[in-house]
């Protein structure tokens, strides 16, 4: 009798598995919770090898796209550029799926390190918000660049003028 019910337990335990493994599928309502990074077009921008343009959820970089040369916009490309390109990411969506322009907006991690939150504190990201994409972080991510300003970090301490300041 034992042996039967150790049978069930095991088979009751690898069936909660199996629901848990395919509820973390490779989908989510906004679209891939994963994906390669198949080019980087700026500091906050990337095309996924399936297509998808993804924005990174509550950064902006300065221009380096569209005959825009702003102050350390190739820094920010090139930063970007060297965390996740060639690489699977991991996405994860906010409180609004895409933007106006129909790209993806999530929080973009490789390695286990976000890239939205490394740009800010890192000073090549400004802080921006457009609600309510981000709305449950966005302290989170004006203490980052706060901290990033008041060290000189990046754009803070390399650039008379910033693009983004508000």
């Amino acid at each position: 009798m034992r042996a039967v019910s150790a049978w069930r337990v095991l088979a009751v335990v690898l069936g909660c598995v199996l629901i848990v493994l395919c509820a973390c599928g490779s989908e989510s309502a906004c679209g891939p919770s994963a994906g390669v990074v198949s080019r980087v077009i700026d500091g906050d921008t990337v095309v996924l090898q399936s297509g998808e343009r993804v924005r990174y959820l509550l950064v902006d970089t300065p221009e380096s796209t569209g005959g825009k040369h702003e102050c350390f916009g190739a820094e920010s490309r090139d930063f970007n550029r060297s965390l996740v390109e060639g690489r699977v990411v991991r996405l994860r969506y906010g409180e609004a799926c895409t933007d106006r322009y129909g790209r993806l907006l999530a929080y973009v991690s490789v390695d286990g390190q976000e890239v939205n939150a490394l740009l800010a504190e890192r000073g090549y990201a400004c802080v921006l918000y457009i609600a309510p994409a981000g709305e449950s972080r966005r302290s989170e991510f004006q203490s980052l660049e706060s901290s990033a300003r008041r060290a000189g970090r990046g754009m803070w301490g390399e650039c008379s003028s910033v693009p983004c300041e508000k």
